[in-house]
């Protein structure tokens, strides 16, 4: 049966990143949550799920944290959506950590990777094959795609000895970025989808993120489409400078994002696999109009190259709704 996504939204801060437990954690995405998701038009969630909420410290699953994420997928079966599961941080590698992650610098670490994934596969592997896909890990940071290309063969050698037919999601290096699928090795599998992540430009998308250390103190005017820091911004351009940072305010518009998109578009068309945006999104303290007009060319882009796609996030600072579960405005910029 085919896995087949198109439109969807991810359900951040719940199983991941986030020190919610008990009846909190339980009340931060419910049934009811799934339900205004699928009358929405979604076909899809992509949940993020922690090593740290899923498994204990000595490698037994936590039963409350893995209930929550079979009620889930029950939840999205009887609302017609699909899930993809995605293994977001591991003790041993997380996306903003600084240096080389254990993952990369011991084998022992790539082992207990696929260990996690045998773990996972026997929790959901019941689930039809057309209900739920794998994403074997989030935005990996290896030092170089050799790196990689070693590391995601172990949990994906142990997902296909269980599970054959079942989806299995590879993303590229470096924050599944599209500059590095060049390098990346692709199966010769058909029950395979490949992702990338946009969040270009980071000015514009990222502004005055905190968690951002390269580029999140920059508090000053921005604009798009154009060059996100403005001339008149000698100070902070010339900061840009040295620190290697020019491309990050290159001139910017629809016509880059589409041809920054072309990469892992032609890499898909050749290999023969569905192409899948995982992460897309601009945080809530952008200015108005510059994240609608961010939105609304980030998404037309998607379409126009047939690319699926899940915006960051539901319920967030980038998000569909806010804490109280308002609607923002960015579902209406995204659904065309």
């Amino acid at each position: 049966m085919s896995f087949e996504i198109h439109r969807g939204t991810n359900i951040s801060h719940w199983l991941s990143q986030s020190s919610a437990r008990g009846e909190q954690r339980a009340l931060l995405f419910t049934a009811g949550d799934v339900e205004r998701i699928a009358g929405w038009g979604f076909d899809h969630i992509r949940l993020p799920v922690d090593e740290e909420q899923l498994w204990r410290q000595d490698g037994t699953m936590e039963p409350e944290a893995c209930d929550l994420l079979t009620a889930a997928v029950g939840w999205c079966e009887r609302s017609g959506l699909r899930v993809v599961v995605d293994l977001h941080t591991l003790r041993s590698h997380h996306f903003n950590a600084e240096g080389v992650p254990a993952l990369f610098a011991d084998s022992a670490e790539r082992d207990r990777l696929a260990g996690l994934w045998a773990d996972l596969s026997a929790l959901l592997g019941r689930h039809s094959t057309d209900l739920v896909g794998y994403e074997l890990l989030n935005e990996p940071i290896a030092p170089d795609a050799d790196a990689w290309n070693r590391t995601w063969r172990a949990p994906f050698g142990v997902i296909r000895a269980r599970e054959p037919e079942r989806t299995v999601v590879l993303g590229s290096n470096h924050f599944n970025q599209y500059q590095t699928w060049p390098e990346q090795e692709v199966p010769a599998d058909e029950h395979l989808i490949l992702t990338f992540h946009y969040y270009n430009p980071m000015f514009i998308t990222h502004y005055t993120a905190k968690w951002w250390r390269e580029g999140g103190s920059y508090a000053g005017p921005i604009r798009y489409p154009g060059r996100p820091i403005p001339d008149s911004q000698h100070i902070a351009i010339e900061r840009l400078k040295d620190a290697g940072m020019e491309a990050e305010n290159r001139d910017f518009s629809r016509d880059v994002m589409k041809a920054d998109m072309a990469v892992p578009v032609g890499i898909a068309r050749e290999t023969g696999h569905q192409l899948y945006c995982g992460e897309f999104g601009c945080y809530e303290q952008t200015p108005p109009d510059i994240r609608e007009a961010w939105y609304r060319d980030a998404a037309t882009t998607l379409r126009e190259l047939g690319i699926a796609w899940a915006n960051w996030d539901y319920k967030g600072s980038f998000g569909l709704v806010d804490s109280a579960g308002n609607e923002t405005g960015v579902r209406s910029w995204i659904m065309g």
